[in-house]
C-alpha cells in the first residue's frame, strides 16, 4: 500500500473497508496474489482455520518488509487454569516476549466466588465487561474501599495494596492487566492461604491473640479462586475509607468520551489525569465504526499493549528502518506495538463495531498523529520531503482525527 494512498485515506476523505481491501486468495486463505502473480497453494501443513484468520500474514499486504517479531497472541492459546468457582487465563511475556510493559489476564467468576485475598508487587488494573463484582482493597493508612462495579467500571490497585474480588452476578467476567510483562515470575503475587500455610500456627495464634486451634481449617494449598457465598457485611476502620483522587475506582460509562474529530467512533480516555490513582497504567477503551481508521500515530511514552473485545480488525505496525509488519485481529486477542512504533488500527468489517482497549505503563495517554504533524509543518517542506502536491498538504487537517470514519 503506498504512502501517499494512506496519507489520503487517513487525512482527506476518509475510506470504506473496500478501498483498502478486497476479496481474493488471501481471504481464502491462499498466499496468492493475483495482481501480480506471486504466490502458490498451500497443499499440507497448515492450519486452515489460522490461515483465513490471518490474511495479512499470508503476504496480503504488498507494503510490508523487513523483520518485525511477532506482537499479537490470542488468549484461546493460554492455559486456562480452573478452580472452584471460575477460570483464569493470562499472557505474560513467555507468551509474547515483546510484551515487556503489561501482562494480561482474563478471569471469571461465579455468583459468590472469591479471588483470594492477595497483594502484588506490581500494580493491578482491572476492566469488568460482563456482570458486576465487588472489589475490596486495604492501603498502608489503615484506609478501606468496598465498592460495586459493572460493565465497563475500572480498578487500579497499586503495588502492595491487599485487595479481593467478589462475583455478584450468576456469571462474572473482567480483563486484568499488570504492570510487569513477567507476571508470573515468583515473588510477584502473594496469596494469604498459601503465606498463612508457610508460617507456623504458634506464631499466627500470637499475632493475633487466639488459640492454635483456629487455623487448623487453613488451606494447605492456595485456592486461588474459591466458591463462596454474596458478603453482606458492612465495614468501618477509624482511620475512614479511601475516596475521591485516592479511590482505585473509576466508573468509566458515567464519565465524558474524548472528542473525536474523525467521526469515527468513541474514545475514553482513562489515566492519572482524570484517575489520580493510576500513576503506572494509563488507558484507553476505543469503540470504531465498520470500516473506520484509528489514524496513523505513535505513542512517545510507552509500548502500547491491546486487547480486541469484539469485532475484527487489522494493524500495520513499522519499527523504523523499512521493517513493517501487518497482523489481523479478531476478539481475546491481544498485541503490543513497540515504543514509538508508528501503527494505524482499521476496522475491517462492514456491519461490527470494533471494541478494544488499549493500555500503557505510563501516568498518561500521550500520542502524535501523523496528520497532525505534517499539517502543522511547512507545507513546502513537507511536499519536497514525501513528493506530494502541496495542495494535498494544505488541506491536511490540524486537529487531531482520533477515530476517522468511513466514507
Amino acid at each position: 500500500m503506498k504512502l501517499t494512498h494512506i496519507l489520503l485515506v487517513g487525512f482527506v476523505a476518509g475510506s470504506s473497508h473496500a478501498a483498502i481491501a478486497k476479496r481474493d486468495a488471501f481471504d481464502e486463505g491462499q498466499p496468492i496474489d493475483e495482481e501480480t502473480g506471486k504466490g502458490a497453494p498451500l497443499l499440507a501443513g497448515t492450519n486452515r482455520q489460522v490461515d483465513l484468520q490471518n490474511p495479512s500474514g499470508l503476504g496480503q499486504q504488498s507494503s510490508d518488509a523487513g523483520v518485525v517479531p511477532n506482537l499479537k497472541w490470542s488468549f484461546s492459546l493460554s492455559k486456562t487454569r480452573i478452580f472452584p468457582g471460575g477460570w483464569t487465563r493470562t499472557q505474560v511475556v513467555q507468551d509474547l516476549p515483546q510484551s515487556r510493559d503489561i501482562a494480561g489476564a482474563q478471569q471469571h467468576l461465579r455468583k459468590g466466588a472469591i479471588r483470594e485475598l492477595h497483594w502484588h508487587k506490581v500494580a493491578e488494573w482491572g476492566f469488568v465487561y460482563n456482570g458486576s463484582i465487588l472489589v475490596s482493597a486495604v492501603d498502608e493508612n489503615g484506609k478501606f474501599q468496598v465498592d460495586k462495579l459493572t460493565h465497563g467500571d475500572i480498578w487500579y490497585f497499586p503495588k502492595g495494596v491487599a485487595h479481593t474480588v467478589q462475583g455478584l452476578d450468576e456469571e462474572n467476567e473482567y480483563l486484568l492487566a499488570f504492570d510487569d510483562g513477567d507476571f508470573d515470575a515468583v515473588g510477584v503475587t502473594f496469596n494469604i492461604a498459601d503465606w498463612l500455610a508457610h508460617t507456623p500456627k504458634a506464631i499466627l495464634a500470637k499475632n493475633f491473640g487466639v488459640d492454635e486451634s483456629v487455623f487448623d481449617s487453613i488451606p494447605e494449598r492456595t485456592p486461588n479462586i474459591l466458591n463462596s457465598t454474596a458478603s453482606t457485611r458492612d465495614v468501618n476502620s477509624p482511620d475512614g475509607e479511601i475516596t475521591g483522587n485516592s479511590s482505585f475506582v473509576y466508573h468509566t460509562f458515567q464519565q465524558p468520551s474524548e472528542p473525536v474529530p474523525g467521526g469515527g467512533g468513541t474514545f475514553y480516555k482513562i489515566d492519572s489525569t482524570n484517575f489520580p490513582i493510576a500513576k503506572t497504567i494509563a488507558a484507553t477503551f476505543v469503540t470504531l465504526k465498520p470500516g473506520g481508521l484509528r489514524e496513523l500515530h505513535w505513542h512517545p511514552n510507552a509500548e502500547e499493549w491491546l486487547y480486541f473485545h469484539s469485532g475484527k480488525g487489522r494493524a500495520s505496525v513499522f519499527i523504523g528502518n523499512a521493517n513493517s509488519r501487518t497482523f489481523d485481529f479478531e476478539a481475546g486477542d491481544t498485541a503490543v506495538f513497540p515504543d514509538n512504533s508508528g501503527h494505524y488500527i482499521e476496522n475491517t468489517s462492514d456491519t461490527e463495531d470494533l471494541v478494544w482497549i488499549e493500555l500503557y505503563k505510563s501516568d498518561r495517554v500521550a500520542d502524535i498523529p501523523l496528520g497532525q504533524w505534517l499539517a502543522l509543518t511547512p507545507a513546502d517542506i513537507v511536499a519536497s520531503n514525501l513528493k506530494v502536491p502541496i495542495d494535498f498538504v494544505e488541506k491536511l487537517k490540524k486537529e487531531k482525527q482520533v477515530l476517522i470514519k468511513a466514507t
